[in-house]
């Protein structure tokens, strides 16, 4: 046999074997993210399934309350959570965590975001500046604050702030419905130059599509830098261990505040995530670099490369 043709033969069987070692079980290809119908999830989840799809996957999601989610996460009905927001949805999770029955990775997905109740910054000019002063504009206001979906810990906060009449609060309405029909009823009133309170968080496109003040004073209530927090993404249990591969991308999703904002400003226009997050991917090919290192597709062979082929087309 001719030497030099030998050592080729054995060459391509060698990364025949590597990619067959990278290859995951079939069990592997459907990845099932979880969301609360958050915006900013919307986005995250978007971008990761966009880039498993160029990877080979088969990326589906299910939306459901905070409750459900993690214990959807508990029992492996999930895979992947991208949203689990430190410190406001803390106490929904603690017990999950405390019974080791799902995992958050250490390092968050992003940083510097932010969530309390916020006014337009009208309103604050008028006075409304601090969780302190929304009682004297009582009248105003109709005694209501816009919170958003039916068990999300944001409302449980507001909730409680009235049951124990924290800054006299007491008889204030919380208004519960969803992202969208909060940013409805805050936009109504922005028309109408109306003062309004509502629960606002960053990333999110209402931080440049109106203009808001967050209100001071609730460090108690949200925690410290207007609820300044961070964004942690949660698996099921062993699921890194069963799937490495989109383990390791999912692990090294790293998210900024002005990318999610861009993302989900398209969203906000009844764009679908996948389209919107491929839009930006395709202007943002950067990104990518970090997110698939060491990753292969799903049938072990070069990420990157696949990804952008993808995203080309």
């Amino acid at each position: 046999m001719n030497k030099s043709k030998g050592w080729l033969a054995l060459g391509c069987m060698a990364l025949s074997m590597q990619g067959a070692l990278a290859a995951e079980p079939a069990s592997c290809r459907n990845v099932r993210f979880a969301d609360v119908g958050w915006t900013d999830i919307a986005a995250t989840t978007g971008l990761a399934s966009v880039v498993l799809q160029g990877l080979g996957y088969l990326p589906a999601k299910q939306i459901a309350s905070e409750p459900i989610v993690f214990s959807g996460l508990k029992n492996k009905q999930l895979d992947v959570y991208l949203g689990y927001w430190d410190p406001s949805q803390t106490p929904a999770i603690t017990p999950f965590i405390q019974a080791k029955a799902l995992q958050v990775l250490p390092v968050p997905n992003l940083e510097g975001a932010k969530y309390t109740l916020a006014v337009p910054s009208y309103a604050a000019q008028q006075g409304l500046r601090s969780f302190a002063d929304i009682a004297r504009f009582r009248e105003q206001l109709g005694g209501k604050i816009y919170g958003i979906e039916a068990g999300s810990q944001g409302n449980a906060q507001i909730k409680k702030m009235i049951a124990d009449n924290e800054f006299g609060l007491g008889g204030f309405t919380l208004v519960e419905s969803s992202e969208a029909g909060m940013l409805v009823e805050a936009t109504k009133a922005v028309r109408q130059k109306r003062p309004v309170v509502f629960l606002a968080w960053e990333p999110h496109p209402m931080n440049f599509l109106m203009q808001l003040t967050y209100l001071t004073g609730g460090d108690k209530q949200f925690g410290p830098d207007f609820g300044g927090s961070k964004v942690y993404t949660v698996v099921a249990n062993d699921w890194l261990q069963r799937c490495p591969n989109a383990g390791r991308l999912v692990s090294q999703l790293r998210f900024t505040t002005d990318m999610e904002n861009h993302v989900m400003e398209p969203i906000m226009k009844k764009v679908k995530p996948e389209q919107a997050a491929r839009q930006w991917l395709r202007s943002h090919p950067q990104a990518l670099d970090s997110w698939l290192a060491s990753v292969t597709t799903f049938d072990g062979k070069p990420g990157l490369a696949a990804v952008k082929s993808y995203l080309a087309r």
